[in-house]
């Protein structure tokens, strides 16, 4: 099951700490996609997942618009 988390609009670090709070919500191997508007959260993310075991399956920008999908550690 994916969920999905807005933060269209919020800046560093709130998009970052939004997603950390929203993937404790996530069940283990489920993916969470976040849309995010600030360009630092494509390096942001990227430092998340590895700090904390979390999956980066995919990073892209659509129209101005950041998408990660984060899968949750199993």
């Amino acid at each position: 099951m994916t969920q999905t988390l807005d933060v269209k609009g919020l800046n560093c670090p709130l998009p970052v700490l939004k997603t950390k709070k929203a993937m404790k919500a996530v069940p283990k191997g489920d993916v969470l996609t976040v849309e995010a508007t600030d360009p630092n959260t494509m390096r942001d993310m990227v430092a998340l997942c590895e700090a904390s075991g979390f999956a980066l399956v995919s990073a892209q920008e659509r129209d101005g618009v950041f998408v990660f999908e984060i899968r949750q550690a199993a």
